[in-house]
């Protein structure tokens, strides 16, 4: 899967877009992904000011949404820090921050859904989950081998060139398919918590306007995320066919 992206990225790269321009592009991208982080953050501390009617905590409307899936080997966790909520596939754990996990507002009652949502892919066997559970070691490790290629092209080779480039394209193209993964996984996780919160009860459908919101914000920093990685790829093919 990762040489087909490498032929794809290789491709697009070819002859219609110079160095150059896909340079500017990457650059371009920089503030796109800050607004998509503000954004997100500024979306969610709004709708996180608005009590669902339901009253119920976050955990509450987890333990509700993996209940109606059958999911008991599952347990929900508390955790410190600003949206750090996350499903951790090894260890059955969903771990929500102390804001959404005692949180009774529309936008912690949406992040804890998504969380729960990924518990039910894992359940029922979703491939695309799978696909990036079993990318997460090669995308650790050259998460800390990047850093250290690109310090080598600046200060041995005064850029990235040969072996140094190729190792940097090697890395953001296992970098781009984890991004790229990412999406469906995220995208199918928001639409199980949107449909869980409604048909449970959880949340009248007039109150999902605040769900969705949160949830459609979250998602455009995987979208950015997925371009910046990708534009950058392309540009090092594109350096490397000069």
């Amino acid at each position: 899967m990762i040489t087909s992206t490498f032929f794809v990225a290789s491709i697009l790269s070819g002859g219609f877009l110079s160095p150059g321009v896909l340079l500017v592009l990457v650059i371009v991208m920089i503030p796109v992904s800050l607004y998509a982080q503000f954004r997100v953050s500024s979306t969610y501390n709004r709708n996180a000011k608005i009590p669902s009617r339901g009253g119920i905590t976050g955990k509450e409307a987890a333990e509700a949404v993996m209940a109606s899936a059958g999911i008991t080997d599952v347990s929900i966790e508390m955790t410190d820090g600003h949206l750090t909520d996350h499903y951790d596939p090894i260890n059955k754990q969903l771990v929500l921050s102390e804001e959404n996990y005692l949180g009774t507002s529309l936008a912690a009652l949406g992040v804890a859904a998504h969380e729960a949502g990924h518990a039910i892919q894992h359940k029922i066997g979703y491939s695309m989950l799978h696909f990036r559970m079993a990318l997460v070691p090669a995308t650790n490790f050259v998460s800390r081998a990047l850093p250290i290629v690109m310090l080598a092209g600046f200060f041995l080779a005064r850029g990235l060139t040969g072996m140094l480039l190729d190792i940097a394209i090697l890395c953001y193209a296992v970098l781009t398919l984890f991004q790229l993964v990412t999406l469906p996984v995220e995208f199918d996780a928001s639409r199980r918590a949107k449909a869980q919160l409604v048909e449970l009860g959880i949340l009248d459908r007039d109150e999902m306007g605040g769900v969705n919101e949160t949830l459609d914000a979250a998602a455009l920093t995987y979208v950015a995320a997925f371009v910046s990685s990708l534009l950058y790829l392309l540009y090092l093919l594109s350096s490397r066919r000069d």
